[in-house]
């Protein structure tokens, strides 16, 4: 209940600012190339801080991170929710995202040691909850907020579930005793969180640009790139690595890993997309956008627990073969069907279906790694693994939404800004004209998730098709 309460609101947090993205591009008069940044700009600080966690568990206890990561989350949400500029909130975001980071991992550590690997696909179920319910409750709950009562309720709503997260993680948690820690290895974190901060910012910006070698992206990238490179040298030789990429020659891990970076960062590009279709093309307001997405989290609801039972009875292989196709048609079916005037009843039956093979996808993919290994290595996988899905995450959104900014340019004749937050200004009688361009700038967009998807099957492949052996960390474990 603790863990799931915690990462209910992290996840719910990304959800609920997804639909906002259009109003907050209005509210400070920012492009989308730059207000997207709210949501990638969470995401990246998640993918920097997570590597911490498995030192700082042990360091100071898996109860009290857990406790202080929510905290830290709290006090990045009310500052965000003061914000008076479009920098000042990308910036307080980063501080909410350093504290979310931490949630996560160290939830799911708490769990899957307690349970044993025979039961991480349940395990995982539980931990989908939030993910169940973030894409039902969190557009609708964002909607009314910015519609209703003002965007800054978006952070602000985060103050009271977090001080109960916390109260209940006090009393609930056992006690846990700080153990003799490895030294933190301050070299690969020096290297790899600029790293990738750097790396996803060059190509975002090329992409922004249409132009990936011109010195605005390709310094950003090449810095990037060989601080990365420079980790991976630095993981694979050093005695306590910051993340233990020695890992992956696992064959179920190398496939899981794979498997996450390309479907996450496919499939949250195009979460990305709906919502500013429904506020733009189709003028609904942020309320009825969030509306209008519910039936995705409808669907992830039904096949969610039905695969975590599925993945201990027959192996995550099979599971996650059968969701990816579903969700690869459904992805194809945007890019198919989307005009300015498609059926909301054919739209919402699409994200239905590609909700019921999410809920098929991403916790199968994480439990097909962990299921395989002992007791002492799974926070070290769970916390890689949540790096690279917060990290294919950040490009997926970064490079998506830049994507469709430059496709609305082209589509509108506009020099590339993609200032779709002032659609709003647009008298109506001009709207209506240009909102065929617009739907299809929106359906060329989608072919660039759905074709990344495709990828995806070759690791996916490779993941386990058998239920698990028993290993040395049968035994239900007791937590710290």
């Amino acid at each position: 209940m603790v863990v799931v309460l915690g990462a209910i609101m992290s996840i719910l947090d990304v959800t609920v600012v997804n639909v906002a993205i259009n109003d907050l591009a209005r509210e400070f008069e920012t492009p989308l190339s730059t207000i997207q940044w709210v949501a990638t700009g969470y995401t990246l600080a998640l993918a920097t801080v997570i590597p911490i966690t498995g030192w700082a568990s042990a360091r100071f206890g898996t109860k009290r991170l857990y406790m202080i990561s929510i905290a830290l989350f709290v006090l990045g949400s009310m500052l965000a929710g003061l914000a008076w500029s479009a920098e000042t909130l990308i910036a307080f975001r980063v501080l909410q995202g350093l504290g979310g980071g931490m949630i996560m991992p160290a939830g799911m550590t708490i769990l899957t040691q307690a349970a044993g690997p025979k039961r991480v696909g349940q395990v995982m179920s539980v931990v989908g909850i939030p993910m169940l319910l973030g894409p039902i409750l969190g557009p609708i709950l964002g909607g009314y907020l910015v519609d209703d009562v003002s965007w800054r309720w978006i952070f602000f709503i985060n103050l009271p579930i977090g001080l109960v997260a916390l109260l209940a993680a006090g009393r609930i948690l056992k006690r846990d005793t700080p153990k003799p820690a490895e030294r933190l290895d301050a070299i690969g974190l020096i290297l790899l969180s600029p790293g990738l901060a750097s790396l996803i910012y060059g190509l975002a910006k090329g992409a922004e640009l249409k132009d990936f070698l011109k010195p605005e992206s390709a310094i950003y990238t090449a810095v990037g790139a060989v601080l990365v490179v420079g980790f991976v040298f630095r993981a694979l030789n050093a005695r306590n690595p910051l993340i233990d990429l020695r890992l992956l020659k696992r064959r179920s891990v190398v496939a899981a890993s794979g498997t996450m970076v390309l479907f996450m960062a496919s499939f949250m590009g195009a979460m990305l997309l709906l919502p500013l279709y429904y506020q733009t093309v189709r003028g609904q307001n942020a309320l009825h956008a969030g509306l209008l997405l519910a039936p995705q989290g409808l669907g992830a609801m039904i096949t969610m627990p039905i695969g975590g039972k599925l993945t201990d009875r027959i192996g995550p292989g099979r599971v996650v073969l059968v969701g990816m196709v579903v969700v690869v048609l459904s992805v194809a079916g945007f890019a198919s069907v989307i005009q300015a005037d498609t059926s909301y009843w054919l739209l919402g039956g699409i994200q239905f279906v590609m909700g019921l093979g999410m809920g098929m996808t991403m916790m199968p993919t994480m439990a097909a790694a962990i299921q395989t290994l002992d007791h002492d290595e799974v926070p070290r996988a769970s916390t890689m693994l949540n790096i690279i899905q917060q990290v294919s995450s950040s490009v997926g959104t970064a490079m998506i939404s830049v994507l469709l900014a430059n496709q609305l340019a082209d589509n509108l004749g506009g020099g590339g800004g993609g200032e779709i937050g002032s659609a709003h200004k647009i008298p109506k009688e001009v709207l209506d004209k240009i909102a065929g361009p617009m739907a299809d700038a929106f359906q060329h967009t989608y072919w660039y998730p759905a074709g990344l998807l495709l990828f995806a099957f070759l690791p996916a492949l490779l993941l386990p098709r058998r239920r698990p052996e028993s290993t040395t960390a049968d035994a239900p474990m007791q937590m710290h």
